[in-house]
């Protein structure tokens, strides 16, 4: 049979194949991600299985300039991804075909298994032929591999370059699961850094996964929105807090949840930033138009009825209705259990449209936060606010941003303004059609997050405070939270976050930056810290106190706009002082500070310890910077410790006991194992995490050649997502690192982001460009199947990596105004800087075959070396690379190893004054006493000594420190007059003018702040 025009999704009355041979059923029975026992749309689907060619369709289709072949492919996991060696092809009249292999889709690993993956083949090549068939080709190694077809398309489809925002899908990364992620997104309408985010969800039920791209359809494979919600998720794992609903219907008011759904299809959705809208089945159509603190909601029915329900994802909160006077107020104390922090969040609506009537629904009687109105309108529009604050606050937030009066396309140009604003700070050529859509959503997720917590108030700026605890009780019209005048911003998870979307943040939008760093500073001014993560306040979560390092940088590259002495207050806080609780500063710190490593007993001790490394030296830096002379010697001696994690027996780094022994023997040793020592990873993936000391890193290695060998051997060792070591089980980071397909590399979690540029060091550019255009071109896709990562998009942070790849640089050695330069992806970006100067990076001739850099001029002049100063980039400049398809010698020039020497105590253990911890102190019987510093080894050279300060007052002031060598004449080696104490349990560092080896070391206090002194420990650091 001849066909003109053609679309088959296997379904009753579309095309079938045309081999008897070939089955259709019912779907893939399994998926982390999708909806099983159906097709990718509709309920069937083609199976395919083992090597075969065959027709599927003759068609009779003449190709055009724009003729496009698509399809979707689920291959079967099966053994060693043969389910991928698959491919559509088509055969012309004239007995020739387009030549799409399947051994050549196989190899080219961009087919993610047990997922659907969208395949598209531009036919224009072939413009004048007429296709007469449609062919399936599968060729699977050793000839076993199966999966699944579906939508099978021919049509013409024009590709056309557009404004940045238009090429921004926010659905990108939410076909996703807690099983796999592929981003783990929801479609967030917003302004850039705002207040509220605004989505499409799902499942109204939940605070986590709230928008499915395709596992929550229908009965009839369609998706189906069950509500429209007020968010602030900054990460499913983290869950939503302050959640709010609105869900539209026609015919009798339903509350329930799966009955009041409503199907719909993708095509019929808009996912842009300023803008959400879609087409239900049923005739209803909504949109959302965001400003900062509210929202412009506009509903249309067929006919001229309708009703508007409103609800909540649990029942904390109240709402009340005023049909008469078209009025809707209530707040939400919705929170998932790590939304720590956060207190009531009031809502005040109002419509343009009397309602008919409406009530809150009693059903059960308890329910409290549902209601409806009933509309006698074919359309009605809703303005929404929202306020930390106030229910009047609330009503204030929404005559600022939405008057009455204000239309859904003034809102909505506005938000799009301002993301024009953002987006357009960087311009691309020489981009596919899938690589704009990545790159400008990925500038999308990068300025989503962090969000504004504060409000225009009468009174000023102001804000709920998340971190100052009060017990005062909140009531229907008012926060019990202390409300605090000026900026704070919150949601940023910074072990994530510190290694690219602040430099990103620094480099385009630097007065932004300055705000939003005061923001959180904010916070430390408030309750004592900055979060680790702020969801909205002290979250226990995750590794590091990665502000740390985040903040230096930032400074470091002329950040300015926030108080830096603050910002400086609060990183030597989380490096020198015990916390009280587990929920700031650095975990095991009371000891580890002392020990030079991270014991054990603390969880993921090692993960910390090396995060804690790198933070220290972003601290010495900053410290440099600030004039705090001993504060930056001790950090940056401090920054090296993690030499004392490596064990040379075994070639990685692992944990250490506390009395100093390995935590695994060498003998049988995996470093493919998950968990223990490491926070989500495993020993392979921090082998290498000394990013910021490349020579102490290739010394530990064995040398830069040595350096080269293991990083080959990391990216030639499958990671078979089969070792869950200390976990127990699998978790979803070890299937996504197994589907990443780049040996050891997990691209899809943030602690490996860094590993490819670590060839660097080693004097292997080459192989650094290789690897991360193999990254950009295979791991960034499927953006029109709500896919487009291969794990978590945390806060902005694997979009802000694919930036900085595209661009050619990243930030490598964070905590230093510098980047390591890789291959641009494109063949001209233009970033338009703030100053008003451009950056211009071209690429002449580059495509997807020359991956290596033969040659890099900055504004006419050679550039050999494989690191730029950030000033070269800040001030404007040209950078021009000269791309080619082998390796060249340009940039190698590897490190000279350099063996990382920290400074160690020579204190012997004798009393609590010198046990390591501080959760033992002693007290001295007077204001003056002379304490003796007992030494373990007198040859060593000592070159600064520490002080901690005790629980309670009682602090030394003034001081000198002596040495001797009989213990009768004493020599003065350091003297302090009116030195302070900031903070109980805070470790402060001295240096002496001149290194001293003595027998014996006395400190005489010769002023106090107590009549007794205490203190929680002393050392002896020495060379």
């Amino acid at each position: 049979m001849t066909i003109t025009g053609f679309f088959s999704s296997f379904e009753t009355g579309d095309p079938q194949p045309v081999d008897p041979a070939l089955r259709v059923g019912t779907g893939p029975r399994s998926s982390p991600t999708a909806k099983t026992g159906v097709g990718f749309t509709g309920a069937h689907a083609l199976r395919y299985e083992n090597t075969l060619r065959v027709s599927l369709f003759e068609v009779d289709i003449e190709v055009t300039g724009d003729t496009e072949l698509s399809y979707v492919v689920f291959p079967e996991a099966g053994t060693d991804y043969r389910g991928t060696f698959v491919a559509l092809d088509v055969e012309f009249a004239d007995g020739t075909s387009a030549g799409f292999s399947a051994a050549g889709q196989g190899l080219d690993k961009t087919l993610y298994v047990d997922q659907w993956n969208l395949v598209r083949r531009r036919l224009g090549e072939f413009a004048g032929r007429r296709i007469a068939r449609i062919v399936l080709v599968s060729e699977p190694p050793d000839g076993e591999g199966a999966g699944w077809v579906d939508d099978v398309r021919i049509t013409d489809r024009a590709i056309e370059i557009r404004e940045p925002v238009d090429h921004v899908r926010t659905t990108r990364g939410t076909h996703s699961s807690d099983k796999f992620s592929r981003g783990n997104n929801f479609p967030a309408t917003a302004v850039p850094h705002g207040f509220n985010f605004w989505t499409p969800v799902t499942d109204a039920g939940v605070t986590n996964w709230i928008y499915s791209y395709h596992r929550h359809n229908d009965a009839a494979n369609r998706p189906a929105l069950q509500a429209f919600a007020l968010s602030h998720q900054p990460s499913p794992w983290m869950g939503d807090r302050h959640t709010f609903q609105v869900m539209p219907g026609i015919g009798p008011v339903e509350s329930d949840r799966a009955r009041r759904a409503l199907a719909f299809s993708h095509d019929d959705e808009i996912d842009r930033p300023h803008h959400y809208g879609v087409g239900f089945a049923n005739g209803i159509t909504t949109d959302i138009a965001p400003t900062d603190h509210a929202a412009l909601f506009r509903f249309t029915f067929p006919g001229d009825h309708g009703w508007l329900l409103f609800d909540n994802a649990r029942n904390r909160g109240s709402l009340r209705v005023d049909p008469a006077n078209g009025v809707l107020t209530g707040h939400t104390w919705v929170r998932s259990r790590l939304s720590a922090g956060a207190r009531r969040m009031f809502v005040h609506a109002e419509f343009d449209v009397r309602a008919e009537n409406g009530w809150r629904i009693r059903r059960p009687v308890w329910r409290t936060v549902t209601g409806f109105l009933e509309f006698a309108a074919g359309e009605v529009t809703m303005r929404i606010a929202t306020s930390l604050i106030s229910l009047a606050q609330a009503k204030r937030n929404l005559d600022q941003e939405i008057p009455a009066g204000t239309t859904f396309e003034q809102v909505r140009d506005q938000a799009r303004a301002q993301w024009t604003e953002v987006l357009g700070r960087v311009e691309i050529e020489g981009a596919t059609e899938d690589q704009r859509t990545t790159f400008y959503s990925s500038l999308y997720r990068l300025f989503l997050y962090p969000n504004s917590a504060h409000e225009d108030t009468p009174k000023g700026v102001r804000h709920a405070s998340p971190v100052i605890r009060r017990l005062w009780p909140s009531t229907r019209t008012r926060t019990g939270a202390k409300v605090v005048d000026g900026e704070m911003y919150v949601n940023n998870g910074f072990w994530d976050t510190y290694r690219t979307t602040w430099p990103a943040y620094a480099l385009l939008t630097p007065s932004r930056c300055g705000r939003m760093i005061d923001g959180f500073v904010q916070q430390y001014r408030e309750g004592g810290w900055i979060s680790r993560w702020s969801s909205p306040g002290y979250a226990n979560l995750m590794t590091g106190t990665s502000s740390d390092v985040a903040f230096a940088d930032a400074y470091l590259k002329g950040v300015r706009g926030f108080d830096v002495e603050a910002a400086y207050e609060a990183a030597l806080k989380n490096a020198t002082v015990t916390p009280r609780g587990q929920s700031v500063g650095r975990k095991g710190l009371h000891e580890s500070i002392f020990l030079g490593f991270t014991p054990t007993s603390v969880h993921e001790g090692l993960s910390w310890a090396l995060e804690g490394c790198i933070n220290d030296f972003g601290l010495a830096n900053l410290a440099e910077a600030l004039g705090h002379d001993d504060d930056a010697a001790y950090f940056r001696q401090r920054s090296q410790q993690y030499a004392n994690h490596f064990d040379h027996l075994i070639g990685f780094f692992q944990g250490r006991n506390r009395d100093g022994s390995r935590h695994f023997a060498a003998e049988g040793y995996d470093p493919e194992a998950w968990g223990g020592d490491f926070t989500e990873t495993n020993s392979w993936n921090t082998a290498f995490s000394v990013p910021h000391d490349g020579a102490g890193l290739a010394a530990l290695h064995g040398g830069t050649e040595a350096l080269e060998s293991k990083l080959d051997t990391f990216f030639a060792t499958p990671e078979t997502g089969r070792k869950p070591g200390s976990y127990g089980g699998l978790i979803h980071e070890m299937t996504e690192a197994r589907d990443v397909r780049m040996g050891q590399y997990g691209h899809s979690n943030q602690p490996s982001h860094h590993i490819p540029w670590i060839y660097h060091h080693a004097g292997a550019p080459s192989k650094t460009q290789r690897i991360v255009r193999e990254v950009l071109r295979r791991l960034y896709v499927g953006s029109d199947l709500g896919q487009g990562y291969p794990g978590d998009e945390d806060n902005g942070e694997m979009s802000a990596w694919y930036v900085f790849a595209a661009l050619g640089f990243y930030p490598l050695a964070m905590g230093s105004p510098e980047y390591a330069i890789g291959a641009p992806l494109f063949t001209k970006a233009t970033v338009h800087l703030e100053n008003g100067k451009d950056l211009v990076v071209e690429a002449p001739g580059n495509t997807d075959d020359t991956v290596y850099v033969q040659g890099l001029t900055i504004d006419g002049r050679p550039h050999e070396s494989t690191t730029l100063p950030h000033s070269a980039l800040a001030e404007g400049a040209k950078l021009e690379f000269t791309m080619g398809e082998r390796p060249s010698d340009w940039g190698r020039s590897p490190v000279e190893p350099a063996d990382p020497r920290p400074l160690t105590d020579i204190t012997a253990v004798d009393g609590p004054l010198f046990d390591d911890t501080t959760k033992t102190e002693i007290t001295f019987p007077g204001r003056e006493p002379v304490i003796e510093f007992p030494v373990d080894d007198a040859s060593r050279d000592v070159v600064m000594y520490t002080l901690t300060s005790g629980s309670r007052r009682g602090d030394p002031r003034s001081w000198v420190l002596e040495g001797s060598d009989d213990g009768e004449h004493w020599t003065l080696l350091d003297q302090r007059e009116g030195e302070t104490f900031r903070w109980r349990r805070q470790t402060r560092p001295f240096a002496l003018a001149e290194p001293a080896r003595h027998a014996r070391y006395r400190l005489r206090v010769t002023s106090s702040t107590a009549r007794r002194v205490t203190l929680a420990q002393g050392e002896l650091l020495a060379r």
